[in-house]
């Protein structure tokens, strides 16, 4: 018969029920109530939507279709206030009453406030300027406000805080982090584990990190401007954020009088205590004293819960979890299982530190076998630590071997030698054995494989893994995934086929092109920077700027540095300058107070540590064009002295230089080109490892290379042709970099290009033109050339109020008397 099945709560661990319920064939009919609404999103991508490389489509676990597909009633948006136990009945604030044979509750937890002065406002809640992060509203809340501010503290050095103050730096340049413990994430790091994350969030991220910091009020009367730190301490802020814990949603439970301590008590099958019909399960629920808000749990309960209510297996037990995580904390790889500290004198701890690199690893070992673990800085033996501390696996004699690997290849995890049920995605709680049924069923590409599971969509840190099984359970037959050939993840089309389809419908702007391409037309916010830098290649002066389609280094111009100020690089043609322009820089340095005057190494001179309030003043100062120091583009031609001064010099490498760089300054790219030119083989100007090198070469010749780097990557450029004259130089510099404009993927650099497309295919087009099709890049270059505007020239007032906010100087309070 079929029973009356009511879930209090919409959350992932509700709807994660409901789904495992279906998944055995209950026999129910369903309601569900959640307070937000919406359908059932994945909070843990809230941080990735607040940084802008989500949107708000990619969070959802189950849209309203899902639920009308499954015949749920969802009341979303409808809050249960009261539970009649006896009568078997719940009621909303909407006055409505609705009977139950079992009942499900799934409240999850809370942002928790810390008590603070002007926290509140009593009309509006919080404070102007003061934010929860938990919700998909809260976040919504935060990009809006943050949009015309420029300062932002973000309160809790957990795991949620650091998300928080990461996703706030894609809006605000000066973000700072307040915790009020001794290091971050004391919960899951030891003492020298978070200190080492705190170097790292501070050195390579710029968000500075205040511990021991008891914040004590909220300052400003209509709005916020600033906090106030026990000692006295005032930091000045437009926004605050607070992501100091969460607790759990109980009071429903409580005023119905069922048992709740710290949570609502469960039992193993997590029905409430003393109750039959009635189960908790997720953040809310209290399992032998412990609460959960790690989701790896939760998907174990909703088993259980699902097995036991469907009757599937009446004997399935919650017994508790060992709690473990991989997961990217602000871009930086943590992982930690079990204890942080040994807590006897037989425990084995094995060490490694390298502050240097951020690269800190801990183990503790009882008995024999993996008691915890803490990783910092480098993951990549997490995933088989978790699997022996899971599973409490015998341990190597050699124990650094658990930790890197010893005289031989780089290990990783086999998917054959992983249990069925042993854990790959920690944020959607997907098994090897859920990936290898999707296989098995018929699907045989990671994407789709993803899609189905939700395996990799939370962190993404388990992508590589899936990957791995996938391939292994298709016995090596996975499909390619038809996404790998799109420019840009949000629009399905592979760059020839979006370039044509932008052609032929006028597409140009970025909300044009998801309107028009996209089903749906659906916004993807990890697409529009890739989008921006097609469009301004392909439209030139006619493409339609859209300032949420640029990051804040091309909306402000300049180089964000980790301590959220810019630099100012005036360009220096071919590294050639003048005694009136270093005067001027210096007078303008002096003027501005300017930390530091640093030469490049691309032969200019870099003005750091400016704040974002000064740039259009020391601009306007300079009165000198942009050195593109910042932006997907044509950057700098690097040359040698040449010809006229040097004794080894057969070419005029530095005239040379200056005109390629005064032809093509600013030109956009699907990534950053550097160019050089050097007088003579003996490459002062490092010409064979730049985007594109020229080398001068006896007899007036010229030698032009292209695909080099000397970064992250190093690679000799591959000779392209040698030819008589600047001219020609220069008209091949320009189709050469327009044909990889055109056909290069997005962040895709030259060094990766050429070899992909072959230095001799690339020979035939732009210096043969065995496709007839020179005269067409040459034609484009030349269109982007006369449009280009240098951004400082154009600039009369900000575009949005904000955009350059003044920002004050962290003080203290003076000390003021109370008056009697």
């Amino acid at each position: 018969m079929t029973q009356r099945l009511v879930v209090i709560g919409n959350g992932m661990a509700g709807a994660r029920t409901v789904e495992e319920i279906l998944a055995r064939g209950g026999d129910f009919s369903i309601t569900m109530f959640g307070d937000e609404p919406y359908g059932n999103y994945n909070r843990i991508m809230l941080s990735n939507l607040l940084a802008g490389v989500e949107d708000e489509a990619g969070i959802y676990l189950n849209d309203l279709s899902w639920y009308a597909d499954n015949n749920i009633t969802l009341n979303a948006g409808v809050k249960i206030e009261r539970i009649d136990r006896f009568a078997k009945k719940v009621y909303a604030t909407d006055g409505t009453a609705t009977p139950y044979d079992k009942l499900i509750i799934a409240t999850g937890s809370s942002s928790w406030t810390p008590p603070m002065k002007n926290v509140h406002n009593p009309k509006r809640g919080f404070h102007q300027g003061v934010f929860a992060f938990r919700t998909l509203d809260d976040t919504r809340g935060m990009i809006r406000y943050a949009r015309d501010h420029e300062r932002a503290v973000v309160i809790g050095g957990g795991l949620l805080g650091l998300e928080a103050a990461r996703g706030l730096q894609n809006h605000l340049s000066d973000v700072t982090l307040l915790h009020a413990a001794g290091h971050l994430m004391e919960r899951q790091l030891d003492e020298k584990a978070g200190h080492m994350l705190q170097a790292s969030v501070e050195n390579k991220l710029g968000i500075k990190v205040i511990t021991k910091a008891m914040t004590t009020e909220i300052l400003g009367k209509d709005r916020v401007t600033g906090v106030k730190l026990a000692d006295g301490t005032v930091i000045p802020c437009d926004v605050v954020v607070i992501a100091a814990g969460i607790r759990p949603n109980t009071q429903v439970a409580a005023d119905s009088g069922l048992p709740v301590e710290r949570g609502i008590v469960v039992d193993d099958q997590m029905r409430v205590q003393d109750e039959d019909d009635i189960y908790s399960v997720g953040e809310c629920a209290q399992h032998r004293g412990n609460l959960y808000g790690l989701v790896a749990p939760l998907w174990d309960q909703a088993k259980v819960l699902a097995d036991h209510i469907t009757g599937r297996d009446t004997a399935a037990a919650y017994t508790g979890s060992k709690l473990s995580t991989k997961l990217k904390v602000a871009g930086i790889d943590v992982a930690s299982m079990g204890l942080i500290a040994p807590e006897t004198d037989d425990d084995e701890v094995i060490v490694y530190s390298e502050p240097k690199k951020g690269v800190y690893k801990q183990l503790i070992i009882r008995d024999g076998v993996l008691a915890g673990a803490i990783l910092v800085g480098d993951n990549s033996k997490a995933a088989s630590l978790i699997q022996s501390f899971d599973r409490a696996q015998a341990l190597p004699e050699e124990r650094a071997e658990m930790l890197f690997d010893i005289g031989g290849p780089a290990g990783e995890v086999k998917p054959e030698d992983m249990s069925d049920d042993a854990q790959v995605c920690n944020c959607n709680g997907v098994s090897k054995g859920a990936i290898c049924g999707v296989v098995n069923a018929g699907c045989k590409t990671v994407s789709g494989v993803m899609d189905k599971t939700r395996a990799g969509k939370g962190c993404g840190t388990c992508k590589p893994l899936v990957q791995r099984i996938v391939e292994w359970a298709a016995g090596g037959e996975a499909e390619e995934d038809p996404a790998a050939s799109w420019y840009v993840p949000g629009v399905p089309m592979p760059k020839p086929e979006l370039m044509a389809a932008i052609r032929t419908h006028e597409l140009k702007s970025v909300s044009a092109v998801f309107d028009k391409l996209v089903p749906g037309g659906e916004h993807d916010a990890k697409s529009k920077m890739g989008l921006a830098s097609l469009l301004k290649m392909m439209w030139a002066d006619q493409y339609v700027d859209e300032r949420d389609a640029r990051f804040i280094n091309d909306r402000v111009h300049g180089n964000i540095q980790k301590d959220g100020t810019f630099s100012v690089v005036p360009q220096m043609k071919g590294g050639v300058t003048t005694p009136a322009e270093l005067k001027r820089i210096a007078e303008v340095a002096e003027k501005y107070n300017v930390p530091m005057v640093k030469l490049t190494g691309g032969q200019r001179i870099d003005l750091l540590g400016i704040p974002k309030e000064q740039l259009p003043a020391m601009w306007a100062d300079l009165d000198m064009p942009s050195g593109y120091a910042y932006a997907k583009s044509f950057r700098t031609v690097k040359t040698c002295v040449g010809s006229d001064f040097c004794r080894f010099g057969v070419g005029d490498s530095t005239a040379l230089g200056i005109a390629i760089e005064e032809r093509y300054q600013g030109l956009e790219g699907p990534g950053k080109m550097k160019l050089a030119v050097t007088g003579c083989p003996r490459n002062c100007a490092e010409a064979y490892v730049k985007d594109l090198g020229v080398v001068a070469i006896d007899g007036g010749k010229w030698e032009i290379y292209v695909g080099g780097a000397a970064g992250a990557h190093i690679r000799k450029g591959d000779l392209l042709c040698t030819v008589g004259s600047a001219e020609e130089v220069i008209r091949l510099t320009g189709r050469f970099l327009q044909y990889y404009r055109e056909n290069a993927n997005w962040l895709e650099r030259t060094y990766a290009f050429v070899p992909r497309i072959g230095i001799e295919r690339i020979r035939e087009i732009v210096v043969e033109d065995t496709d007839g099709i020179a005269e067409a890049l040459d034609a484009a270059v030349e269109e982007a050339v006369q449009s280009y505007k240098d951004p400082w020239k154009e600039r009369a007032v900000p575009a949005t109020p904000g955009q350059f906010r003044t920002s004050l100087p962290l003080t203290v309070l003076p000390q003021v008397p109370v008056r009697s």
